[in-house]
C-alpha cells in the first residue's frame, strides 16, 4: 500500500500562485507516475498533470505555461508549481501514483485532495 499527503491548497487571487506538495509513503517502490487531478462539484475528475519516473511530463491544454510539475524520486515527493491562477482554477486537487508490482498495475494511490480557490 501507498499513501499520499498533500499539503499547500488554499485561498489566492486570480494571477497568484500556489504550491502543492504530495508525499509518499509505504511501499514507495512500487511507484511509478505520479500526478495532479483536479475536481469541481458535479464534474469528473481531470488530469492536471503528470510526471513519470524519467522526468517526461504531460499538461492539460488548459494549464500548459502556467503549472509545472516535479518530482524528487529519492524522497518520493510531486510538487505542482501553479502560477498566474484564474478562478476556473478553483478545484479539489488530489494527487495521484501509478503502481507497478512485477511489471503488473496495481490500483492507483490517491491523497485525500487539497482544496484550491481563487477569487476573483
Amino acid at each position: 500500500q501507498v499513501q499520499l499527503a498533500e499539503s499547500g491548497g488554499g485561498l489566492v487571487q486570480a494571477g497568484g500562485s500556489l504550491r502543492l506538495s504530495c508525499v509518499g509513503s509505504g511501499s514507495t517502490s512500487s511507484i511509478r507516475t505520479m500526478g495532479w487531478y483536479r475536481q469541481t462539484p458535479g464534474k469528473q475528475r481531470e488530469m492536471v498533470a503528470t510526471i513519470s519516473t524519467n522526468g517526461t511530463t504531460n499538461y492539460a491544454d488548459s494549464v500548459k505555461g502556467r503549472f509545472t510539475i516535479s518530482r524528487d524520486n529519492a524522497k518520493n515527493t510531486v510538487v505542482l508549481q501553479m502560477n498566474s491562477l484564474k478562478p476556473e482554477d478553483t478545484a479539489v486537487y488530489y494527487c495521484n501514483a501509478v503502481r507497478l508490482v512485477f511489471g503488473r498495475r496495481m490500483n492507483d494511490a490517491w491523497g485525500q485532495g487539497t482544496q484550491v480557490t481563487v477569487s476573483s
